[in-house]
């Protein structure tokens, strides 16, 4: 595949963009040669890449407009800079574009491959269209043209990908749009486990930035992470009223925990002060951005991972569980319709429904902490079958024979 030239579009910050970093491993793995065009906002620091060219678009930028104005304005500036950038880039015989976000990255991506000849691969992340009617109520016609634009340029694709069985389904009742499930698999940048001396070494290092890191150094403090994007998908409330009835508990049996919610958006800052507004002491909350290279040792250094993602469609499944699964981290997660295709009730995780649920959960996953439950046990033993299927094993089989040119 030495000739064959792909580009992996992600009109987006490439960094938060983890299933992309992941295709074009694969894709440079197996000899095609690749650029990774997006936005490049957050430092990557994944030796997997060195062989992949990243190709920044710089991301537009902010000014005083009305909503509609600003959107506008977003547009054109993705647009053209997005198709100036491919033309400079190269001739490339296939595009690989992330979806959503797809106003205008599908329709310029097109436009590219009728030029040029190319070949155009979709992967369907969600949908555009449920994401924002999030924001904006789904009867606006900006939503409405948002659904109709979707089918439309995923129809002129020439093959699609999509991460659950869930919307495979749903693409070919809705639209008539065949795609292949690329199930989300553990990355190369994931570490299964970590040493004793190593998580010390690594949390004696966080502390000298976030002193509260220190309380994991008694036995009784036990360690839950969370990350988020910050976004009206997914309700922190429920961690934190969880987290403060765990607060609440009089009980000798029950440690001290250390949360540890990590990622940027928007209502970041809406969390924080809700945070603020309560008084803890058995409980500790923090809320910091870890650099990419030490989001894994996090995880792998931790006792449990809480997900609150509800997918605007419904049908799309958290990468951060993925994460968690790959560094051998039980979940307790959100429930939604097509969850069940990766977290399995009392088997590698739990699933809740509200702040009560989240709460009984975590007393008993703490209780006599750090005494080993037979739970704990069993959970990371699941766990462990999922690993033995990783990223690149997975993408060889499923996505791999699209990449062949003579199939369009």
């Amino acid at each position: 595949m030495a000739n064959v030239k792909v580009a992996v579009v992600v009109l987006g910050d490439i960094a938060r963009s983890p299933r992309m970093l992941y295709h074009s491993y694969s894709l440079n793995k197996e000899g095609f040669k690749v650029k990774l065009i997006g936005c490049n906002e957050t430092e990557i620091k994944n030796n997997f890449l060195n062989n992949v060219e990243i190709v920044n678009i710089r991301q537009p930028p902010v000014l005083s407009l009305p909503r509609l104005l600003y959107f506008i304005f977003k547009v054109i500036w993705n647009a053209a800079l997005l198709f100036y950038t491919l033309i400079l880039s190269g001739k490339h015989q296939i595009l690989l574009v992330q979806n959503p976000p797809a106003i205008p990255t599908l329709f310029v991506s097109w436009i590219y491959c009728k030029i040029f000849r190319a070949k155009l691969i979709i992967d369907w992340h969600n949908y555009a269209y449920t994401i924002l009617s999030l924001s904006i109520n789904h009867s606006n016609p900006l939503v409405k043209f948002s659904r109709v634009y979707e089918c439309y340029i995923g129809q002129l694709a020439h093959s699609n990908l999509c991460v659950t069985e869930a919307m495979k389904k749903d693409l070919k009742t809705k639209w008539n749009i065949n795609a292949i499930t690329l199930y989300d698999k553990p990355g190369p940048n994931l570490i299964s486990n970590i040493s004793k001396n190593d998580r010390s070494q690594f949390l004696e290092r966080l502390s000298t930035i976030h002193e509260e890191f220190l309380m994991l150094f008694d036995e009784r403090t036990a360690l839950l992470v969370s990350s988020t994007s910050w976004t009206e998908d997914e309700d922190f409330s429920i961690l934190l009223d969880a987290l403060y009835d765990y607060e609440k508990t009089k009980s000798d049996n029950l440690p001290n925990l250390l949360c540890v919610i990590t990622g940027k958006g928007p209502l970041k800052q809406y969390y924080q002060k809700k945070i603020l507004q309560k008084s803890w002491n058995k409980v500790k909350i923090i809320t910091p951005w870890l650099k990419s290279v030490d989001y894994p040792r996090l995880l792998a250094s931790a006792h449990l991972g809480v997900c609150l993602h509800t997918s605007s469609s419904g049908l799309d499944l958290p990468m951060k569980v993925v994460d968690m699964f790959g560094s051998t981290l039980p979940v307790f997660a959100y429930n939604y319709p097509c969850l069940s295709e990766l977290v399995h009730h009392n088997k590698n995780g739990m699933v809740f429904e509200n702040s009560r649920d989240l709460s009984q959960q975590l007393k008993f996953w703490f209780a006599n902490f750090p005494e080993i439950r037979k739970e704990h046990i069993i959970f990371r033993k699941n766990i462990k079958k999922f690993q033995k299927i990783d990223w690149h094993q997975n993408w060889k089989k499923n996505a791999m024979p699209l990449f062949t040119i003579n199939t369009f």
